[in-house]
């Protein structure tokens, strides 16, 4: 037997309904800042930034990290118009994650060729 809300909707499509309620209460600029959060703080995981020893890190994963550099790169450039005061601390993060990349990468990427690059141009 499913739960339901007072609607008599399920409690799962009345959850549902309450997020999409939500999400339209926020602004947008608040919402790409999120998702810009999420992806640094995920690609920095990835980098073991998050450990002691990010040579040594568990959770370390170039390939995820370049992934996860690369859609932050992306999200950046194509809406640093609308992130106003925000758009230089999010391309601050950016550019560190960038250099931390290269910095854990055995064999650097060309300048111009690392993560996210295509978008922002070299970072050294």
């Amino acid at each position: 037997m499913t739960s339901t809300d007072p609607t008599g909707e399920p409690a799962h499509v009345a959850d549902l309904q309450d997020n999409v309620r939500d999400l339209a209460d926020v602004p947008s600029v608040e919402v790409i800042s999120r998702a810009a959060v999420m992806l640094m703080s995920a690609a920095a995981e990835k980098l073991g930034l998050a450990d002691e020893d990010p040579d040594s890190a568990a959770t370390r994963d170039l390939d995820e990290a370049r992934r996860l550099i690369t859609a932050l790169a992306g999200l950046v450039t194509a809406s640093v118009e609308y992130l106003g005061a925000h758009a230089g601390p999010i391309r601050d993060g950016l550019q560190t994650l960038q250099r931390a990349f290269r910095e854990a990468s055995a064999i650097p990427d060309a300048p111009g060729q690392g993560p996210g690059e295509k978008y922002t141009g070299p970072v050294y």
